[in-house]
């Protein structure tokens, strides 16, 4: 299996995931959806809030691709978050629904994304100023990686909540084989 193909993959697995993540968070109210509860981002809000504003920061760095994915054009506009808890939508619909605009984009760039194109470098730097040149396709690696770690605090946030998000496991979507 090609890069191209893993990262497909990975791109419905977040859709996947996230949309079955905010369909069980969905059942919090506003005060529990926002309780702290000792996350890295305190709250269910507040990691989800998290992943939407990493993966913006992310995707406006891969937007600087030399290959000019025009998967990315709308990230292009979206302002640039200053912090990694920056609030950028206050109310839980508003956030799901930019997530799954998100979600659409990361699938539209992973079907765009060629194998040549993930094996280039891609020179970024983070806020305080450091310049980093990492192949892309690692860069994307990481990307998924990082939601999954974090979608794995929400599941467990909402199971302490009583709420069971069902299966999680990326097997759950692979095909059969031929």
């Amino acid at each position: 299996m090609s890069l191209k193909n893993q990262f497909e993959l990975m791109a419905g697995y977040n859709r996947w995931m996230n949309d079955k993540l905010y369909a069980a968070a969905s059942r919090l109210d506003a005060a529990a959806m926002h309780e702290d509860r000792g996350a890295f981002f305190g709250s269910v809000f507040g990691t989800l809030n998290h992943l939407l504003v990493a993966d913006t920061i992310w995707l406006k760095r891969f937007a600087d691709h030399p290959a000019v994915f025009r998967s990315l054009d709308r990230v292009r506009g979206l302002p640039h978050p200053y912090s990694l808890a920056e609030v950028l939508y206050p109310e839980f619909d508003p956030l799901r629904e930019a997530r799954r605009d998100m979600d659409e984009t990361i699938v539209r760039l992973c079907a765009e994304a060629t194998n040549d194109a993930y094996d280039q470098a891609l020179t970024y730097s983070n806020r305080s100023g450091q310049v980093f040149v990492r192949k892309f396709g690692h860069l994307m690696q990481h990307f998924f990686n990082h939601q999954t770690h974090h979608r794995g605090q929400v599941t467990t946030l909402l199971s302490q909540s009583g709420i069971d998000v069902g299966v999680t496991d990326l097997s759950a979507m692979l095909p059969e084989a031929d």
